[in-house]
């Protein structure tokens, strides 16, 4: 491994192009921040609070994926893997701990001091790489690269405003900011697109994913075991946990259905796509959460409706379902009924909610015969054209 070597754009067409071991490594990093921001989802669920905890839980995700989209991106582009690159992605890992250690204050209090330390700190790393990449270019590639850093740069100078303004202000400075931060890439790569790899971009968005519905896994078993040894109530739980590991394996399966790598061709096919997966991630990780409230409402943990809890797991796997379909699956579905397989299950997962303590696993049931309806229409399909 070299010290230090120039800072050269990757290329599209490159062989071979996957996830290095750095990557994966900074992916598992980021499971600290999203168990942070489930753990409390689940207090502010279980406490009957929704409209404190889903806002403060859209927010707190929607800090870890950007930080997250941020480095995939500039990675696919001008990773060159060398001492340097590697330090300061090490440096960027550090901001993502100091961020999820901030999640809890954040949530419960409005202080967001941590948060946007940690945030300080990725930026500061975000932007030298992109420096560094401008300071290796010519033309419009070092404009694109130095719009990058100013952008950035300036985005978290605004982010200031939740540290400075009243706490009624805070949520609208962050949907301001949130808006502002999604401008940078379409704007610094108006005239010029960096060499990001299809491929490998939708290797790292499907890693992300796997991650994702890992710890929805770990956050439903740790949730199981303890009202297990609490309660003992292995009958009454086990309807929950059953159709929480249905929905689970069914997203997925959903997910890695169809190669999507082929339909990221252009920028504004692959912006759409990769914004879009903030609702893909959001509700795969509220899935975990909602099982816990399910579980937590079932052993009397929690006293909230049982419509409530059935609803903080179906609510989030409907809105998975949805939102694949119209960012990644429809793009190889053929015909109406492959289109519809999805849309339609998203609906009945919603009816779902009204099946009182079997929800749950009414919903898992749901979840895996879409998976069985979809396998075995694209089955026919591919057995037609192949007759043909």
């Amino acid at each position: 491994m070299s010290v230090l070597r120039p800072m050269t754009a990757r290329g599209r067409e490159e062989s071979h192009r996957a996830a290095t071991p750095l990557e994966l490594f900074f992916d598992l990093c980021f499971v600290v921040a999203v168990a942070q921001a489930g753990r409390q989802l689940v207090h502010a669920l279980a406490e009957g609070h929704p409209q404190h905890g889903i806002p403060g839980y859209l927010m707190m995700f929607f800090a870890v994926w950007w930080a997250w989209m941020n480095f995939s991106w500039f990675s696919s582009a001008y990773d060159t893997d060398d001492a340097l690159y590697r330090v300061v992605t090490l440096v960027q890992i550090a901001g993502v701990l100091i961020l999820a250690a901030g999640v809890p204050r954040a949530f419960d209090r409005g202080d967001f001091t941590a948060v946007w330390f940690g945030y300080l700190v990725m930026r500061f790393a975000m932007v030298s790489q992109w420096l560094r990449a401008a300071h290796g270019a010519e033309g419009e590639e070092r404009t694109t690269a130095l719009r990058y850093a100013a952008g950035i740069s300036l985005c978290q100078v605004g982010w200031l405003g939740l540290l400075l303004l009243p706490g009624h202000a805070k949520p609208w400075v962050f949907l301001v900011m949130a808006v502002l931060e999604m401008c940078v890439p379409p704007i610094a790569e108006h005239r010029h697109q960096t060499g990001w790899h299809p491929h490998h971009i939708a290797e790292r968005y499907g890693l992300f994913t796997i991650i994702v519905l890992g710890e929805t896994v770990s956050a439903a078993t740790v949730a199981v075991q303890s009202a297990v040894d609490e309660h003992g109530s292995l009958g009454t739980l086990l309807p929950i946990a059953a159709g929480g590991l249905l929905i689970i394996f069914a997203a997925y399966w959903i997910y890695f259905a169809v190669p999507i790598h082929l339909h990221l061709a252009s920028n504004s096919q692959a912006f759409l796509w990769g914004y879009g997966h903030y609702p893909v991630f959001v509700s795969a990780a509220a899935v975990g959460a909602g099982i816990e409230v399910a579980i937590e409402t079932a052993t009397g943990k929690a006293h909230i409706p049982t419509t409530a809890a059935s609803a903080a797991v179906t609510v989030p796997t409907a809105l998975f379902m949805l939102t694949v379909w119209l960012i990644h699956s429809r793009h190889q579905k053929r015909g109406p009924a492959q289109q519809l397989v999805l849309p339609v299950s998203a609906v009945l997962v919603l009816l779902c909610t009204f099946a009182g303590n079997r929800a749950v696993l009414a919903a898992g049931l749901v979840a895996a015969a879409t998976v069985v309806v979809g396998v075995t229409l694209t089955a026919r399909r591919a057995a037609r054209e192949q007759d043909a």
